[in-house]
C-alpha cells in the first residue's frame, strides 16, 4: 500500500504548479520523474544543510552538540534504510519513488530542524 501511495505522490508531484520551483521539472518518463525527484531531494538536503549549519553551533554552545550528532548520523541511517527499501521491485518509477521517500523525510526533517531553531 505504501509503494502505491508513493507512486501516486511521484506521479502527482510530475505535475507542476505554474511558477513553482518544479516548474522547471518537465517531462513524462519515469526517467524524468526520477530526475525531477533527484533534483527536489536536492533542494530538501540543501535546505537539510543550512539548517544544520545554524543549529549544530547552538547545540555545541549548549553542551547538547555531541547528542544532535548521534542523532543525526542515527536518523541518515534510518532515512537511508528506509528509502532504499523502495528499490528493487522492478519498476520502471522505483528511482522515482526513491527519491521521492528521500524528498519527503527530509523535508520533514527540515520541519523538524526549524522547530528545534526557534
Amino acid at each position: 500500500m505504501r509503494i502505491l501511495l508513493l507512486f501516486a505522490a511521484v506521479l502527482l508531484s510530475t505535475v507542476p504548479e505554474p511558477g513553482s520551483a518544479q516548474a522547471s521539472c518537465k517531462g513524462t518518463t519515469s526517467m524524468d520523474a526520477a530526475n525531477c525527484g533527484f533534483e527536489r531531494w536536492q533542494r530538501a538536503d540543501a535546505e537539510l544543510n543550512q539548517l544544520w549549519g545554524r543549529l549544530k553551533p547552538r547545540a555545541d554552545a549548549n553542551g547538547t552538540g555531541s547528542a544532535l550528532l548521534a542523532q543525526q548520523r542515527q536518523w541518515i541511517k534510518r532515512r537511508d534504510a528506509e528509502c532504499k527499501q523502495e528499490l528493487g521491485h522492478g519498476g520502471s518509477l522505483d528511482q522515482a519513488i526513491y527519491y521521492g521517500c528521500m524528498e519527503e523525510m527530509t523535508r520533514q526533517r527540515n520541519a523538524e530542524f526549524r522547530a528545534m531553531l526557534r
